[in-house]
């Protein structure tokens, strides 16, 4: 019985030393992506990958460098979408807590993804819901905001955000739906826009229902309290 002991012990370790080293490579293969984007601009998205795919057909989508986007459009999605996205570390542990009790409540259960996880889920994962997914999404997370200042964060995200049916980012949707350049988007035009993020395939930003004018109406209200200095932290 000892013998057994004594084979089974070092192969146990060999086995734990192997799966450690293992779990190292995939840890440092995942990160090569995260500092990879950091300096090269992403061609497409894995989100809009998966889009092409399902439908048949290609995206649209344009890439803009954050200066030439209307600043406008960078404040009314952090107004609508995360205003604490130039203090938080990925995770707005505050929204999260509303969240769980709103649901507690017997409200309607509500998003509660910042900026960066949202990048980090459409930049490299899929859509769905899912455990793993949401594992994969947080370890993202973690690393964009450890290794991307937060502009950059900022930047990726409003070129790959799905802005409406095969259409991703903000210099498409300008385009798309007011014909202008993204630099030339109003407060208004950009208020919409952030409006329709939170389910840009059913709201439809070229035919605005009630529900989401008055969305516009509060994002255009927000983005007067922020203030244009609020982007200066950033």
């Amino acid at each position: 019985m000892a013998g057994n002991k004594d084979r089974i012990r070092p192969a146990l370790r060999k086995a734990r030393r192997y799966l450690l080293w293992l779990g190292l490579m995939l840890a440092i293969l995942s990160v090569l992506p995260v500092l990879f984007f950091r300096v090269f601009d992403p061609g497409a998205s894995a989100v809009m990958w998966q889009r092409y795919f399902a439908e048949g057909r290609a995206q649209t989508a344009e890439w803009v460098d954050y200066e030439r986007i209307s600043p406008h459009m960078a404040l009314a999605v952090l107004a609508g979408e995360d205003q604490r996205f130039p203090d938080h570390w990925g995770f707005d542990t505050g929204a999260i807590q509303q969240a769980v009790l709103d649901r507690i409540d017997g409200k309607p259960l509500r998003g509660a993804s910042t900026i960066t996880q949202q990048v980090a889920r459409n930049l490299f994962l899929w859509q769905g819901r899912s455990f793993v997914r949401k594992g994969l999404e947080a370890w993202y997370t973690a690393w964009l905001e450890l290794l991307w200042p937060k502009r950059r964060i900022l930047e990726v995200y409003l070129n790959i955000a799905e802005t409406g049916p095969s259409t991703f980012g903000v210099a498409a949707a300008a385009r798309r739906y007011f014909d202008v350049p993204p630099h030339a988007l109003s407060p208004a035009q950009a208020a919409l826009i952030a409006a329709a993020l939170p389910n840009p395939l059913v709201y439809r930003v070229d035919a605005p229902n009630e529900r989401l004018r008055k969305r516009r109406d509060w994002i255009l209200g927000q983005m007067h309290n922020l203030g244009s200095r609020y982007l200066d932290a950033l």
